[in-house]
C-alpha cells in the first residue's frame, strides 16, 4: 500500500482567509494619522513577497518595522483567529483531526496567531513550525527571530529538508516561498491553493491548482474522498434570484454563475452543458430537449412555487431531483390579492387616473366595503386557505372549491363544484397549480355563470384564463373589474414588450408577476430552495423533492453515502446488494422508498474500500443516477 503523504500547510490565505500582518496593522494602526498610506505600503509588500518580487525576509522585516505592534495587538488577534479559519478548512475539519499525525503548519507567520487554529484542527505544537516574535519589557514587538530560517529567503525549503519526512511530501498553500518548497526540492507535489487568493506565478510553477481542500483531497484520493469535490460542482441560476442563494451555495463551497433573465430552450441547451444544478423561476422552461443535452445535470430548483415549467417526468428519468419553494411567497401573494380587492371593490385605479389627468371625480357610485361580501377562492392550497383566514378576519364571507380534500379554516365553506362557486360569489380569485388540466379552467361560459358585476382576479397562472373571454366579459359588464398578475404570455425580461386584451380597459389591475416578488419572500425562497438543493447534494435528502420519491437524511457520519436512483422494476434491489456484497462492503444502514416510476436507494457503508469495486454499480440494470458522498 502507497504511504500516506505528509501534508504540509501554509497558513495565511490557506488556513485562514486573512493576511497576519495586514491584520496585524488594522488593529494596530487604529486611530492613527496616517494609517490608510501605512496599510496600503503593508499590503502591497505582502503581495510581492508573496508573487516572488522581492525577498520574504526583507518584506516581512519592513512590514514589523512600520508597525506599532505590542504584545496586547497579537494577542487581540489571536482572540478572534478561530473566526477567520477558511470555509473549505471548516467543512473539513474531520479530515483534519483524523489525520493530524500526518499534517505540518509552515508559515512565516506567527506562533501565537497559528496556535488556536493548529489545535482546533488537531495538530500538535511540535508539528507547527513558524516564526517567533521578540518583545521588549514593555511588550512592544521589536523583530523576529534571525536564527529561524523562515525568518529569511528560501527558508521553508530549508526547514523541510532538515526534517528527513519519509514518503511523499505536499505542500500547499498560496504564495512563491511555498512554491519554493516543491522548486528547492523538498516536496514531492506542490498545490497551488487558491481560494482566498489566486497568483498566476503561483499556479504557473504548481502541480496542481486546489481552489479548495475538498478539491485538494479529491486530487490526493485522501480520506475517502471520492466523491466530486464541491468548487467544481457547476450552478447556474437563472432570472435574477436573489443573493441570499447565491452567498448561501456560494458559502458551502459550490461554483455559482448567475444570469439575469430568463433562457429561451436554444440558449439553455447550449449553457446546460457542464452544469451540475440549474435554478430557475418561472419563465425558463426546462423542457425534454433541455434534459437532453444536460450532461451532468443533479438537480433543478425552481424558486417560487409552481414547476409547470419542468417536464417533471423527463427529470425523472434522467434521475435528475426537482425542488421549489411551496410556501415561501405564500403571504406575499395573499397581501396582494387582499389590497387588490380592495382597490377593485373601491375603483382606486380609475379614480387615481382621473387625478393624474386633473380631474376630481369624488363620489361612493360603484364603491363597497369587503365586510359581507362573498369570496370564492378556487385552489384551496397553501395561498388559498391563508387567503381564506385573512379576508375573514376583514369580514367576508369565505367559499371555496378544490379538487383535493382540504380542511376547511374558520367558518370558510366547501362547495362541492366549481359551477356552484361561480354562481355564488361576489369576487372570484384563482390560486390553481399550473398543470395542463387546468388550461383554460375560466372562459366565456364560465363568466356567464357568475352574477353581473363580479370582480375576479388571478394570481396563479396565466394560461389558465381565457383572456379574451374576460375582456368580452368586462365590457358586457358581466365582470365588474379585474386583477390579474399572471399572464398567457409574458415577457422573458423587463427589456421586452407587453401585449394583452385587458390593456386600458375600465376598473383593471394588471400587474407584471409580481405576487410573490417581495423583499422577504425573494430572501425566504432564496434561502429554502438553497437548503434543499445543500441537503440533497450534501447527504442526499429528497424531502420537498417534487418528482422523486421523499427520504429525509441525516448528515454522513463515519461512512460513506451511496446514493442510487434507479427505474421502478423488479430485481433493482437483488442486484444492488449482491454487487455490493461482492465489493466487500460492510453496510452500516439502507433506505429504501419508491413511488410508481422510480426508486431511491440510500446505503450508508464503512469507509475502508476499493473506491474501483463501487463502478460496477453504475452498471446495474435500470439505473438512472449513482452518486458516493461522505
Amino acid at each position: 500500500m502507497t504511504a500516506a503523504p505528509t501534508l504540509i500547510f501554509d497558513f495565511d490565505s490557506t488556513l485562514v482567509r486573512i493576511e497576519t500582518l495586514e491584520a496585524l496593522a488594522d488593529i494596530s494602526l487604529e486611530g492613527h494619522g496616517d494609517a490608510v498610506s501605512i496599510r496600503a505600503q503593508v499590503a502591497s509588500l505582502t503581495d510581492r513577497a508573496m508573487t516572488g518580487e522581492v525577498d520574504f525576509g526583507e518584506a516581512l522585516r519592513a512590514r514589523l518595522a512600520m508597525l506599532p505592534l505590542t504584545r496586547i495587538h497579537v494577542l487581540a488577534l489571536a482572540d478572534r483567529i478561530l473566526d477567520e479559519g477558511t470555509p473549505s478548512v471548516r467543512r473539513n475539519l474531520r479530515f483534519f483531526n483524523e489525520n493530524a499525525a500526518n499534517i505540518i503548519i509552515l508559515s512565516g507567520g506567527f506562533r501565537e496567531i497559528i496556535a488556536p487554529i493548529a489545535e482546533r484542527l488537531g495538530v500538535s505544537p511540535d508539528r507547527v513550525i513558524c516564526n517567533d516574535l521578540i518583545y521588549d519589557a514593555e511588550g512592544r514587538v521589536m523583530g523576529v527571530d534571525d536564527a529561524n530560517p523562515l525568518s529569511h529567503e528560501n527558508g521553508k525549503p530549508t526547514v523541510i529538508k532538515a526534517l528527513g519526512l519519509k514518503g511523499p511530501v505536499v505542500m500547499v498553500g498560496d504564495g512563491w516561498n511555498d512554491a519554493e518548497v516543491k522548486l528547492g526540492g523538498a516536496a514531492d507535489r506542490f498545490y497551488a491553493f487558491t481560494e482566498i487568493a489566486r497568483r498566476d506565478k503561483v499556479v504557473a510553477v504548481a502541480d496542481g491548482e486546489a481552489k479548495s481542500i475538498d478539491e485538494l483531497l479529491h486530487a490526493e484520493g485522501l480520506a475517502g474522498r471520492w466523491s466530486y469535490p464541491r468548487s467544481r460542482i457547476r450552478m447556474l441560476l437563472l432570472e435574477n434570484i436573489h443573493p441570499a442563494a447565491v452567498e448561501r451555495l456560494e458559502e458551502a463551497g459550490y461554483s455559482v454563475e448567475t444570469i439575469k433573465g430568463a433562457l429561451d430552450e436554444a440558449d439553455l441547451i447550449e449553457k446546460i452543458k457542464g452544469v451540475h444544478v440549474l435554478g430557475i423561476r418561472s419563465k425558463t422552461n426546462v423542457t425534454e430537449a433541455v434534459l437532453e443535452a444536460a450532461d451532468r445535470l443533479l438537480a433543478v430548483a425552481a424558486f417560487c412555487i409552481g414547476t409547470n415549467q419542468i417536464d417533471l417526468d423527463a427529470a425523472a428519468s434522467k434521475g435528475v431531483a426537482v425542488f421549489n419553494a411551496p410556501y415561501s411567497n405564500t403571504r406575499s401573494v395573499v397581501e396582494l390579492a387582499i389590497g387588490l380587492t380592495i382597490t377593485l371593490m373601491r375603483d382606486v385605479v380609475d379614480k387615481s387616473a382621473a387625478m393624474h389627468e386633473g380631474r376630481w371625480k369624488k363620489s361612493a357610485d360603484g364603491s363597497r366595503e369587503l365586510r359581507g361580501k362573498t369570496l370564492g377562492i378556487v385552489g384551496y392550497g397553501a395561498i388559498g386557505s391563508q387567503l381564506s383566514v385573512l379576508a375573514e378576519a376583514l369580514g367576508m364571507r369565505v367559499i371555496f372549491h378544490d379538487l383535493s380534500e382540504r380542511l376547511a379554516l374558520g367558518n370558510a365553506k366547501r362547495m362541492r363544484s366549481l359551477d356552484a362557486l361561480l354562481a355564488e360569489a361576489d369576487v372570484v380569485t384563482l390560486h390553481v397549480d399550473g398543470r395542463r388540466e387546468n388550461a383554460n379552467l375560466i372562459g366565456a361560459s364560465e363568466f356567464q355563470m357568475m352574477r353581473p358585476g363580479t370582480l375576479f382576479l388571478n394570481l396563479s397562472r396565466g394560461h389558465v384564463v381565457n383572456v379574451g373571454a374576460l375582456a368580452q366579459a368586462i365590457g358586457s359588464g358581466r365582470i365588474g373589474g379585474a386583477a390579474l398578475d399572471v399572464f398567457p404570455e409574458e415577457p422573458r425580461t423587463n427589456a421586452d414588450p407587453f401585449d394583452s386584451p385587458l390593456m386600458g380597459l375600465k376598473n383593471v389591475i394588471l400587474t407584471p408577476h409580481i405576487g410573490g416578488s417581495t423583499e422577504e419572500a425573494q430572501e425566504a425562497i432564496a434561502e429554502f430552495a438553497a437548503e434543499r438543493l445543500l441537503g440533497y447534494l450534501n447527504r442526499g435528502d429528497t424531502t420537498f423533492c417534487v418528482n422523486l420519491p421523499n427520504v429525509q437524511l441525516t448528515e454522513v457520519s463515519g461512512g460513506h453515502r451511496i446514493l442510487h436512483i434507479h427505474r421502478n422494476q423488479p430485481g433493482v434491489m437483488a442486484e444492488l446488494n449482491r454487487e455490493l456484497s461482492a465489493a466487500g462492503l460492510n453496510i452500516l444502514g439502507q433506505h429504501l422508498k419508491t413511488d410508481e416510476r422510480t426508486g431511491y436507494v440510500i446505503t450508508d457503508v464503512d469507509r475502508d474500500y476499493d473506491p474501483q469495486a463501487l463502478r460496477v454499480l453504475k452498471s446495474v440494470a435500470g439505473t438512472l443516477r449513482f452518486r458516493l458522498l461522505h
